[in-house]
């Protein structure tokens, strides 16, 4: 037996590893979980290159909840530890570690999960034991091979003694403080595996269950069936090759629509995927996958499940892959990001850095072959991915400049045309008389139809834009393209969205006019609409109402973030209403002389034009209904 004292200077220095290791304790498990891994695979490394030359056998990792004894045990079949590999990586260089840690983050909260950046792995152990023994036994051969026994009671002081042990590996047994006997519950390690050990690339053991097997001794059942009988087997918790750690070529759409369920069981089927498998300048593998986008993008985020060498790290990615692409799904794996370390780090790390611009690079590339090689399709998915388009073009400039390309625009009819053509094709028929090319959009068919329609008498052609996005996204793309406005069809009277030099003449004089907007402002009393007389068509509606797209656009977009005026969401909503000098029935209310007819003439209308922006609601359409059938009586 040997003892000793391990050398570093502070005496506190657990309670300090284990206030600043990690801001969450379980993360003990993964951590060593994955030095038996790492332990497992240099056996197996060893073997390949004929520097073991034994039986491998069964490598399999077991974790060991024992609740009365209060420990939990990880055992592997991995290298194994002799007593001066103990004395060296234990106490000595791990240690180093701990105090350039301690010198640097004893006074900082921020040192929270910085502290595998120390080599600090095997210590985060004493964030939830009071005691930890750790057992091991060499795979080589020779006087320094026997097995050994390190035990540490969480203070500098350890014992260090030879040990009967069989088989190569090691184990660690932690034995549990009071304040973490959370950690004794088998559901509680069971989540942790699952979520920090789903994919490692050795079978992880936790306990047994059962499962039915066809009888060994042929028995059938009354319908000729084989019965079935119950075994314990060991229950493995992880999928130790994963689909992304396989070539593309290895794989079918089934396995990538099979890996997705594992991922989400209890998703919508994605509309397609991308294969990351970079080996220079950087290493990458990964799946992504295009889920259909709701219209409330928030809660898609957070899908994206990043990995270090098939050890979890986080699924919290913002900052760290461009922001769009947390709409994504899927898995990000690479041994050059960091395994412990900060987000804010992780964030300003050049490696990070590069990463995310390739896939970024990917992503674009993946839409383009879409749209090049399969057009019929890429549309039949755009309502699917629009979203994403227009948040990628928002928030990333290079993925705006290469999008251009494969963005497209529908129109009412179900036309996609890509973006930078349509605005080529239209300029011969919407373009104003300032030499300014209006792009028409509406965001709701149904709504706005009777713009539509008088937008389509005069041979214009109108868009279906209708995303929460849509006024940043217009906004962007106006930038972009010189001359040119992007404006909703019930913006204004569509003669004046897009404005020629054939203005309608009025069949009123400037005294009838005015006469008439002081009787209808007169009867009209909500001050949100602005009384407005345009020279129209006799064929347009006696009355419209309009949205201007200035004030419109901008509460939109603040509704979403943006916008440039942060008021502009709560201030209330202002509407012209605008009155057809040349409609007949705009002149029977100037002509009529008994008040209560030309009252009721200017309320139907007025009426009218709410009903068909569906704002004509409770009382007041009960009231519309009452006068409409005295109307006709």
């Amino acid at each position: 037996m040997s003892s000793g004292k391990i050398s570093v200077q502070t005496e506190n220095i657990f309670p300090i590893i284990k206030k600043f290791l990690y801001s969450d304790h379980e993360i003990f498990l993964r951590e060593l979980v994955s030095n038996a891994v790492d332990a497992t695979q240099k056996l197996r490394t060893f073997a390949r290159l004929g520097e073991f030359n034994g039986e491998l056998g069964d490598t399999k990792i077991e974790v060991i909840v024992n609740k009365e004894a209060k420990t939990i045990t990880i055992k592997d079949k991995g290298i194994g530890l002799t007593a001066s590999e103990v004395e060296k990586y234990i106490n000595q260089i791990a240690f180093s570690g701990a105090e350039e840690f301690l010198n640097k983050y004893k006074d900082k909260a921020e040192g929270s999960n910085i502290i595998g950046h120390f080599g600090l792995g095997f210590y985060s152990a004493f964030m939830v034991a009071k005691k930890v023994e750790l057992i091991s036994k060499s795979f080589k051969t020779g006087e320094d091979a026997g097995a050994v026994k390190w035990e540490c009671d969480g203070s500098p002081e350890y014992t260090l003694t030879p040990f009967e042990k069989s088989e190569r590996g090691t184990d660690i047994i932690l034995h549990i403080a009071e304040d973490s006997e959370e950690f004794l519950e088998d559901g509680r390690i069971g989540d942790i595996l699952k979520k920090y050990c789903k994919f490692l690339p050795v079978e992880i053991k936790f306990g047994t269950k059962t499962e039915y097997i066809d009888d060994p001794s042929g028995k059938k059942d009354k319908d000729g069936n084989p019965e079935k009988t119950s075994v314990e087997v060991d229950n493995i918790i992880n999928n130790p090759s994963p689909a992304w750690t396989k070539k593309p070529a290895d794989l079918k759409e089934e396995d990538y629509a099979g890996f997705y369920r594992e991922l989400y069981p209890f998703s919508e089927d994605p509309l397609f995927h991308i294969h990351l498998n970079v080996d220079y300048p950087f290493n990458l593998t990964g799946i992504l996958y295009f889920p259909k986008l709701k219209t409330n993008f928030d809660i898609q985020k957070n899908k994206i499940q990043l990995y270090s060498n098939q050890v979890f790290v986080t699924d919290s990615v913002e900052g760290i892959v461009p922001d769009f692409l947390t709409l994504l799904h899927g898995v990000i794996d690479s041994p050059d990001i960091p395994l412990n370390v900060s987000r804010s780090y992780l964030q300003s790390d050049g490696n990070v850095k590069k990463i995310s611009s390739h896939i970024t690079k990917k992503v674009a590339d993946k839409l383009e072959e879409m749209f090049k090689n399969n057009r019929e399709d890429f549309e039949k998915k755009w309502d699917d991915i629009k979203l994403f388009m227009e948040y990628g073009m928002l928030t990333d400039e290079k993925f705006f400049d290469r999008a251009l390309k494969f963005d497209l625009v529908k129109n009412t009819e179900g036309k996609h045309t890509p973006t930078e053509e349509y605005r080529t094709e239209i300029e011969k028929t919407q373009t104003d008389k300032d030499n300014r090319v209006v792009i028409l959009y509406t965001s709701d068919v149904e709504e706005q139809h009777a713009y539509i329609s008088a937008a389509k008498e005069r041979g214009y052609d109108v868009l279906v834009m209708n995303s929460p996005l849509t006024g940043h996204y217009i906004q962007r793309l106006e930038q972009k393209f010189e001359n040119t406005s992007f404006v909703r069809v019930d913006g204004d009277v569509i003669d004046k969205l897009i404005k020629k030099d054939d203005n309608q003449i009025s069949k009123l004089n400037d005294t009838e006019k005015e006469s008439l907007k002081t009787v209808l402002e007169s009867k009209i009393t909500d001050k949100k609409f602005t009384v407005m007389l345009e020279n129209l068509s006799e064929n347009d509606a006696p009355m419209l109402i309009t949205r201007p797209e200035f004030m419109r656009r901008m509460k939109e977009m603040n509704k979403v973030g943006g916008g440039g005026m942060m008021m502009m969401g709560d201030m209330p909503e202002f509407l012209n209403l605008v009155v057809n000098t040349n409609h007949p029935l705009t002149g029977r209310i100037l002509a009529e002389t008994d008040a209560d007819k030309q009252e009721n003439l200017i309320k139907q209308s007025f009426d009218l034009a709410l009903l068909s922006q569906g704002m004509l609601k409770g009382e007041d359409l009960t009231k519309f209904i009452k006068r409409s059938v005295s109307l006709i009586d």
